[in-house]
């Protein structure tokens, strides 16, 4: 009878600790899920705002001088998303400009109107990215912490260690190779099932500064823009822009 209440006790200490690993186990994954799926979310905005907006400005821009130029005015230190493909596809060009507003009465108006307006955008695009960036940073900080603390406080090993114990100390033995294979389990148990942080947000997603707002560069942006206009020979966009 002694042993039955004895067994009783050990099962439900077995269940017990077991629940409360898994479960906590079960929050961290499903919070690295939620950091991955954010991540994704990001990476997509990324390419298909801030990417968009870049190529149109690639566009218009199209010499490779003036391209570098605007953007060391903007504050942008290097490229992204460029190829010099880009500024001489049409699939691209429509792809990019198909719907997009256009304003002003004349062909250069439009264009300068163009690049200002999708710059404004552009800066938009990179202030809300840099904030999803940050807010992952922290959240990826969090889930390290929960994951340092729930080793802290649910080591695999030595909760194996005492579940042995529970079960007695014969339970295991084998014969001349004993001390030899049981001892490891509950060691490489742990490693198997090593719960690892997401790396660090800046391996996964490009780091963008802050754009310099538009009311501080342009008056030096137009000389830019006229230069680059010239070179276009009166590209009208209301042509480009039709869906």
């Amino acid at each position: 009878m002694r042993d039955d209440i004895t067994d009783i006790l050990s099962l439900e200490i077995k269940k017990e600790m077991a629940d409360r690993y898994f479960g906590f186990r079960k929050l961290i994954e499903e919070d690295i899920r939620g950091f991955d799926d954010q991540v994704l979310t990001s990476l997509h905005r990324l390419e298909q705002q801030i990417g968009f907006d870049l190529v149109r400005l690639y566009i218009l821009l199209k010499e490779e001088e003036l391209i570098h130029r605007f953007f060391s005015l903007a504050g942008l230190e290097q490229l992204i998303f460029y190829d010099p493909y880009l500024t001489e596809s049409e699939t691209i060009r429509k792809k990019v400009f198909s719907g997009q507003p256009v304003r002003g009465l004349t062909r250069a108006g439009r264009f300068k109107n163009m690049i200002f307006d999708t710059y404004d955008q552009l800066t938009a695009h990179v202030d809300r990215y840099r904030g999803e960036v940050m807010q992952l940073a922290r959240e990826r900080d969090n889930i390290a912490a929960e994951i340092k603390h729930f080793y802290h406080k649910h080591d695999l090993g030595t909760m194996m260690d005492f579940l042995r114990q529970l079960d007695g100390p014969n339970q295991y033995t084998s014969g001349s190779m004993e001390g030899d294979i049981v001892p490891q389990t509950g060691a490489g148990l742990d490693r198997k099932m090593k719960i690892e942080p997401p790396p660090p947000v800046d391996q996964i997603l490009p780091t963008l500064p802050p754009l310099v707002p538009l009311s501080k560069i342009k008056s030096s942006l137009k000389k830019i823009v006229d230069q680059a206009y010239a070179g276009q020979k009166g590209l009208d966009l209301r042509d480009i822009v039709q869906p």
